[in-house]
């Protein structure tokens, strides 16, 4: 008799190697960084500064980039509510595998709906997932339209498109926002280092 989706025959198995033991040797605390925010904000720039800036500083990271993961691990799925949930489930759940790992997972997503991003993070414990909102203006990432996504959906050839006729729901409660100062977005090694310096202060960055 099949067993797949009766976790009453699904047994949890304990590894010898506990998760304290990996982060002790590499001195630091497994843990998920979740940027989150409209698409032309800055994520992927900000997640690959923050890598680079951990690695100088010796620690380990991997980046979940949301559109390399719709290359393999999620690309099965679409874009519909149920897809993108589906979506920020499967990365949640990786990302939490890294954290345990003791590695800093850098989770660099749109992931437009609390309830998605809040599901995660009940996943890590003790405080370990940092959500960073790239709080940009709809018209700077417009205007940015690296992909050129933006025109295509103005001009109705893409459907369900976060900030133009599907919703980008703000955290309530993140970690750290990140916005323009006086008209002008940070340059990305700065706002690595408002990651950095945040980490540094919890001691994320120590065993």
């Amino acid at each position: 008799m099949s067993t797949v989706g009766n976790p009453a025959n699904i047994f949890w198995h304990e590894n010898p190697v506990g998760k304290a033991e990996r982060e002790k040797m590499l001195n630091q605390q497994g843990c998920v960084v979740w940027i989150t925010g409209l698409s032309g904000s800055g994520k992927s720039t900000l997640a690959c500064s923050l890598g680079r800036e951990l690695q100088t500083r010796g620690k380990l990271s991997y980046i979940l980039d949301g559109d390399n993961l719709r290359h393999g691990l999620n690309k099965n799925l679409g874009f519909s509510a149920e897809s993108r949930a589906e979506n920020i489930r499967r990365t949640g759940e990786v990302a939490k595998l890294f954290a345990d790992a003791g590695l800093i997972c850098i989770a660099s997503l749109i992931s437009p709906y609390r309830k998605d991003r809040d599901a995660c993070r009940v996943l890590l414990p003790d405080k370990k997932f940092i959500e960073v909102f790239l709080n940009m203006p709809l018209q700077l990432c417009e205007e940015r339209d690296p992909k050129g996504l933006y025109k295509l959906a103005r001009a109705g050839k893409i459907k369900g498109f976060t900030g133009i006729d599907d919703p980008y729901e703000p955290p309530l409660n993140c970690e750290i926002e990140i916005q323009q100062k006086d008209g002008l977005v940070p340059a990305p090694h700065e706002m690595a280092g408002q990651v950095v310096s945040y980490m540094e202060d919890r001691g994320f960055l120590e065993a």
